[in-house]
């Protein structure tokens, strides 16, 4: 079902038959990667935090860690990740299959810029074994999402 949410919404810009499923695990970053056939920083990971009576869902490359002081200055509050319970209640997509893609209204969709770094990723499609391919300025128009600053890269 989720997976269909996230294609409904990719169909309203044409982009649901880019949608690869997989007959393995895309759950993490690392076997998303393995599943893709790209390098782990290419996965576009959407985290979930509480903000408010919100939801800040901010899609970062997959190397990429949240950074305290930064979401701080963001969101004028800590970063507080949704449980799995939540995630798939408030998100409408269940953890390994989380994506912005037909998201629930209570939604704010942030992109790091940490994805501007490729020409595309790979974000998930509402399933544990989902991907598609986008730019990021594909990614941008296709969720609304709003660019920001708020994650880090290793050293």
């Amino acid at each position: 079902m989720s997976l269909e949410k996230a294609k409904d919404h990719l169909a309203k810009f044409g982009k649901a038959d880019a949608v690869m499923e997989f007959d393995t695990s895309s759950a993490t970053v690392e076997l998303a990667a393995a599943a893709v056939g790209c390098g782990p920083a290419r996965i576009a990971k959407t985290l979930s935090f509480a903000v408010g009576d919100r939801v800040a869902l901010v899609v970062c490359a997959g190397d990429a860690r949240i950074a305290n002081p930064k979401f701080k200055a963001q969101f004028a509050t800590k970063p507080k990740m949704l449980s799995p319970d939540e995630a798939e209640a408030r998100i409408g997509h269940a953890v390994g299959g989380v994506c912005p893609f037909g998201v629930n209204e209570e939604c704010d969709i942030y992109l790091d810029k940490s994805l501007k770094r490729f020409s595309t990723v790979f974000p998930a499609c509402g399933s544990s074994n989902s991907a598609i391919e986008l730019s990021p300025a594909e990614l941008e128009e296709i969720t609304h999402g709003t660019w920001a600053d708020v994650c880090k890269l290793p050293e």
